[in-house]
């Protein structure tokens, strides 16, 4: 037997974060006479899911294997088959899965359907991992809404610019080719048009040749890109709406037909929502976004917008890189401005808090404790 087959699943179904959206990204690995004699992960939609790709590389060798997979397999028609008809069809006569899949086709119907057929299953093997793995996957499933990550770099006093509004480069190289690796794995990025008029950004993802999630073609995977522009002030001439992504710009009422009929003519999707305090209601943004299949949404400023979705507790985790530079300035830009805590104890406290070197800078990444399904 491998030392740990579960383990190589887990390592499996990180291949497929970011490329296998909307659906979960699942690793499976078959074991029969103490050797792996098949192993895959989620391909991109309409391809086959994990366990499929396990099955297709065992051939006969599957036939009385035991299935390590890190989510319950799916028991409905979708873009594919149910895998568990694949997995009966082997004679599997094992399935270890890590925990059951909330989504209202599955939610423990597939588990019922092996064990009805004479399959053993037993659940929970390396569940906490495999819940991180998928934690965009699982809010979205739970509540429609996408999982918020509020991303931002920072000078160690937390400024995110000099004096003069100047903010390339706050942070390093590595920091940067860091911040497009993320890019591919996430579904959407939102900026409001601050940032859009000041700093004029393409919000692709650019990463270096091999990293980052692919399409099929070998190309970045890229986001959809996500403008906050409560009265119309985007121009056409904007990079945010050129280049290989698609862009939706989230407006209110109060922007005119004009500069609508513009970014059609643009070739960009404008959304009309509700306004709340004469900007974007951002509860409505995430719904509508949230409605399209996105899973997973990175917040990368400015400071007014991350101020915001933090004063309205909508974000579940953030990436803060510190850059080892001190910027100063009394009035300088920070990176996340709103109305903020009142008291230190009211001052939002990440948990599961870990830290990792970016060369020079550090990355912090931490979860508020918002994300198991709430809207704030």
């Amino acid at each position: 037997m491998p030392t740990n087959p579960m383990e190589r699943a887990l390592r499996l179904a990180r291949q497929a974060v970011g490329s296998a959206s909307p659906n979960p990204a699942v690793g499976a690995v078959l074991v029969k006479g103490g050797r792996i004699v098949g192993e895959g992960f989620t391909q991109p939609p309409g391809g086959p899911h994990a366990e499929v790709v396990a099955i297709r590389q065992a051939g006969e060798a599957a036939r009385g294997a035991t299935l390590y997979v890190t989510l319950e397999p799916c028991c409905h028609h979708g873009r594919t088959p149910p895998c568990t008809k694949a997995v009966l069809a082997t004679g599997v006569r094992e399935v270890h899965l890590s925990h059951l899949d909330p989504d209202p086709h599955v939610n423990g119907q597939g588990k019922a359907e092996l064990e009805s057929a004479g399959v053993k299953v037993f659940v929970g093997e390396g569940e906490e991992e495999a819940r991180r793995i998928n934690e965009a996957y699982l809010k979205h499933r739970t509540t429609g809404l996408p999982f918020v990550i509020a991303k931002f770099a920072a000078s160690l006093d937390g400024k995110i610019a000099a004096t003069s509004g100047d903010s390339r480069w706050v942070s390093g190289p590595e920091s940067r080719r860091w911040a497009h690796r993320q890019r591919t794995v996430v579904d959407a990025i939102v900026v409001g048009v601050r940032t859009v008029l000041i700093d004029d950004p393409e919000l692709t993802a650019r990463p270096e040749p091999g990293e980052g999630a692919r399409q099929e073609d070998g190309e970045p995977r890229q986001p959809l890109r996500v403008v906050a522009d409560s009265q119309g002030r985007t121009p056409a001439s904007a990079r945010v709406l050129q280049g290989p992504a698609t862009t939706l710009v989230a407006t209110t009422g109060a922007s005119s037909k004009a500069w609508r009929r513009e970014m059609h003519d643009a070739g960009v999707e404008v959304a009309v929502l509700p306004a709340s305090g004469g900007r974007v209601d951002l509860p409505e943004l995430l719904r509508h976004v949230g409605g399209r299949n996105i899973l997973s949404l990175l917040v990368e400023g400015g400071g007014e917008l991350l101020g915001s979705f933090f004063d309205l507790g909508l974000v579940d985790k953030v990436q803060a890189i510190v850059a080892p530079i001190i910027i100063g300035g009394q009035d300088t830009a920070t990176a996340v401005a709103g109305r903020g805590a009142r008291r230190m104890a009211d001052a939002l406290r990440l948990r599961d808090v870990t830290i990792e070197r970016l060369g020079e800078d550090i990355l912090v990444t931490g979860y508020t404790g918002q994300e198991e399904g709430s809207e704030g």
